[in-house]
């Protein structure tokens, strides 16, 4: 049969999807930290998510008054199976915001670019391994 290269599309098509995943979050992270600004918040919550395989995950809440005095308090995306005792309910953080959209936001010392690094190097490495196994074929 001469279309067994079909298969080879799933991989291809996973590590695509890995690699804009990654390489979406590092831009958008960078972006923040060339144009983004500070400010002083406090954890007023952790917003407690189950998946389905039952694993916990806290999303700190924290809010903050922007520089044009505005309010904010928005969950990090970014949640994990514990809470560092930095990261406690009541504590303070150092917030870096998108002043155009203060949606997109990351807490220092929380949020982290590895997972969007994984992403990224593992869709690479599907992609172009995928690519080696076609191009050869």
């Amino acid at each position: 049969m001469e279309h067994e290269w079909l298969f080879s599309l799933i991989p291809l098509l996973i590590g695509v999807s890995f690699l804009c995943v990654g390489v979406y979050g590092l831009r958008r992270a960078n972006a923040l930290r060339r144009s983004g600004i500070t400010a002083v918040g406090r954890v007023v919550r952790h917003d407690t998510r189950r998946d389905d395989e039952g694993g916990k995950y806290h999303h700190p809440v924290v809010a903050w008054t922007a520089r044009d005095g505005r309010e904010h308090t928005y969950p990090s995306t970014f949640g994990r199976g514990t809470v560092l005792p930095a990261f406690g309910t009541g504590r303070a953080v150092t917030v870096l915001y998108d002043p155009a959209n203060p949606r997109h936001f990351e807490i220092r010392g929380w949020d982290s670019k590895t997972f969007f690094l994984v992403f990224a190097g593992v869709g690479t490495a599907l992609t172009a391994g995928t690519l080696v196994a076609l191009l050869s074929w």
